[in-house]
């Protein structure tokens, strides 16, 4: 008997996004199921819960930003653990940024390639299945008041900007952040610096982690897509 494909939840009310969305992972051998409300996401993710979520911010009844939330406050540990990937408005980086700290592992911006959704789908359902690990965020002792942060116990110098990067990526262990999502938490959205400038501060940090920790490299840089706090 052939395994059951896998299954994806899609909460999308666009028409014309559902049938690329549904047509594209199709193709590649998953099963998807569409609804257009929150609460019928809501009933179908307590009635069966899929391998994978697909849900987009801006519905009649909701947001799906809220649905993140509560499913990772959920008792149940299968939607806890639920690998999320977020749809947003190109321009709604707001979103995409609240996305990922409510618990969101992924997002894509609309109008997206079909061929990546699908990489980023079978990339959040390979990590998803991958044995447990401790994240290297452990190794992190985080002091958001004083803005402080130690390393393996030991204190680790950081400036405001270092800092800020710092504490975004260890809200996400294990979960590739987009540059953008960096850059707005550390400098701000309306910012002028250059679009460069988290790679530089990103090097700078890596080295100061390097100096206290040579055999560790706990940023990994994901090329075009952003950077990413490692789980082992």
């Amino acid at each position: 008997m052939l395994p059951a494909a896998p299954r994806i939840l899609l909460l999308e009310d666009d028409p014309a996004i559902a049938r690329t969305v549904a047509f594209a992972l199709e193709r590649e051998g998953f099963a998807v199921e569409q609804v257009l409300l929150v609460g019928a996401a809501r009933e179908r993710l307590a009635a069966a819960p899929p391998a994978l979520a697909i849900l987009d911010v801006g519905l009649p009844d909701g947001s799906g930003l809220d649905l993140c939330r509560a499913l990772r406050h959920d008792a149940d540990a299968r939607l806890a653990r639920l690998p999320i990937l977020m749809l947003t408005a190109r321009d709604e980086e707001l979103d995409r940024v609240l996305g990922l700290e409510l618990g969101a592992d992924d997002y894509m911006a609309k109008p997206f390639s079909p061929r990546e959704l699908v990489a980023r789908v079978r990339a959040l359902l390979r990590r998803a299945s991958a044995p447990a690990a401790a994240a290297d965020a452990s190794l992190f002792a985080l002091d958001v008041a004083g803005q402080r942060v130690h390393f393996c116990g030991e204190p680790l110098p950081l400036t405001r900007l270092e800092f800020a990067l710092l504490r975004t990526l260890i809200a996400a262990p294990g979960r590739i952040v987009p540059r953008e999502t960096l850059f707005a938490a550390a400098w701000g959205p309306d910012s002028e610096a250059g679009d460069r400038t988290v790679d530089t501060h990103i090097k700078t940090l890596r080295a100061k982690l390097r100096a206290l920790r040579p055999d560790l490299e706990p940023i990994v840089t994901h090329r075009g897509m952003g950077y990413e706090l490692v789980v082992r």
